[in-house]
């Protein structure tokens, strides 16, 4: 290999590196975002959760509070 086809290589491999750097950096701000939404999302589902526990219970009676049917 001359000098100037390592220079070219070098350099390519420098502009490789470059985008890779950007591209991950890329990444990891994307990943983050995301963490940042799952985490809204599990606390907004953990309110619901508890904002329908405490709305007024079901029309659906319990097993034990159920009456027999007429044929008993």
């Amino acid at each position: 290999m001359t000098q100037k086809d390592l220079e070219t290589r070098m350099d390519e491999l420098e502009m490789r590196v470059a985008f890779q750097d950007d591209l991950i950096n890329t990444l990891s701000e994307q990943v983050a975002k995301q963490e940042l939404e799952l985490r809204e999302l599990w606390e907004a589902k953990q309110l619901l959760h508890k904002q329908l526990k405490e709305v007024s219970p079901s029309n659906i009676r319990r097993e034990e509070e159920e009456t027999p049917p007429p044929h008993y």
